[in-house]
């Protein structure tokens, strides 16, 4: 991620209601949230509601961040709305179904493009369960460090290290 820019100016102009600095710091986090959120759902417009929420969430949170990482606090932010989901739908296991089923159909025909071993990837880390898909999307494709993540995720760091190890193995396995 470009670090030209000055973050913590950017966020008291946004806690100060500058238009302008939010539009920036919008600018800076939509490819990384954007990502997140896709890789969690495997749905572009789940993603595109997901991502809007959370920043208009974050117009209305922005006065409670308190210093210390931002990713941090705005993963934990994207985290929340994305469980905050599933719960309100109801929905984890059905989403978790027809995912694998439309993985399977998907698995019976291989992709031959360019893409085929992010395709492949994008399908093995669907047949993870959610926390562990969460905690690996987190970790390597939200760019938080391990201590960023535990915090999160509210669990010690070693708990965090011990899953992570477990579902990269697991993973691994998938992908041979």
């Amino acid at each position: 991620m470009d670090k030209s820019y000055d973050l913590p100016r950017i966020i008291d102009g946004c806690k100060a209601g500058s238009a302008e600095d939010f539009a920036l710091l919008v600018d800076i986090y939509t490819t990384r949230l954007y990502g997140y959120f896709y890789r969690l759902t495997g749905n572009n417009e789940l993603s595109d509601e997901l991502l809007s929420e959370l920043f208009a969430k974050l117009v209305v949170k922005i006065g409670s961040y308190k210093g210390g990482s931002f990713d941090s606090w705005l993963f934990k932010i994207a985290t929340n709305i994305f469980n905050d989901y599933l719960r309100s739908k109801q929905r984890r296991k059905k989403l978790h179904e027809a995912k694998k089923k439309q993985l399977k159909s998907e698995i019976t025909e291989p992709k031959r493009s360019d893409n085929e071993r992010i395709d492949k990837l994008q399908i093995q880390l669907a047949k993870l369960n959610d926390e562990t898909r969460e905690l690996i999307m987190l970790r390597y494709y939200s760019q938080l460090s391990l201590k960023e993540v535990a915090k999160i995720r509210r669990e010690p760091i070693g708990t965090t290290l011990s899953k992570l190890h477990r579902g990269l193995k697991r993973l691994r396995e998938l992908m041979e």
